[in-house]
């Protein structure tokens, strides 16, 4: 199991650290809110200790634009006892609160009951612009009209929606939506993009999908 600590406190951050690796968990630490979210939002985790009180962008807005295309479980770390802020991190998407100082032996007993409630589910709904993406039902709808999709353009879109506003590689696309190594004579992610602008921006405005010129697509709200 993988974790992301995000725990600006060298001291505190070093004893969870070695604590979690002891116990048999992958641990990447990071020190600010910036770099737990670019962690979070890039890399794959089965869950997140997240420190509230952070410089610069605090916990509260790290879950915030997490939660915007991610469902990673949380759970926040902090100083602060009050209910209104237990209540806040509840409600920002925060899955658990454990208040400092706290004894290890709990943490780590949080955190297998979090892992133990199944796989991490995905949003159920992605939004960009006027676009809306309902992962579960497989449907996409743009202004309000329903897109009708093949299987691979779904996962196509699906992908970049997941990593909107993140440059994708003609290579990490063929290897996500294809399960194939890619090859630069093979047009077939050129080709899959092209039909997928067809249904997607065509019709609509402002287009999302755009071509980043020798590094690949990304699906994002340039307006």
């Amino acid at each position: 199991m993988r974790i992301l600590l995000v725990e600006d406190e060298p001291k505190a951050g070093e004893y969870l650290r070695k604590g979690l690796s002891e116990s048999g968990y992958v641990v990447d630490w990071v020190r600010t809110g910036a770099d737990g979210l670019h962690c979070a939002t890039t890399e794959d985790y089965d869950l997140i200790v997240l420190d509230v009180m952070l410089p610069g962008m605090d916990g509260w807005l790290v879950i915030s634009e997490l939660r915007k295309t991610h469902s990673t479980p949380v759970l926040f770390l902090t100083a602060r006892d009050e209910v209104e802020d237990r209540i806040k991190g509840l409600e920002l998407g925060a899955d658990d609160y454990l208040v400092k100082p706290f004894a290890f032996a709990e943490l780590v007993a949080r955190i297998r009951t979090l892992l133990r409630r199944g796989p991490i589910r995905e949003s159920d709904l992605l939004h960009i612009a006027d676009m809306e993406i309902d992962v579960m039902k497989r449907r996409v709808t743009r202004n309000g009209e329903r897109i009708d999709l093949t299987t691979k353009e779904f996962s196509l879109l699906h992908l970049m929606a997941k990593r909107q506003s993140e440059v994708l590689s003609r290579s990490l696309i063929a290897s996500q939506v294809w399960d194939m190594n890619f090859d630069s004579d093979t047009n077939v992610v050129d080709v899959a993009i092209r039909r997928l602008r067809i249904k997607i921006d065509e019709p609509y405005a402002p287009p999302l999908i755009h071509t980043v010129r020798g590094m690949g697509y990304v699906l994002e709200d340039r307006t």
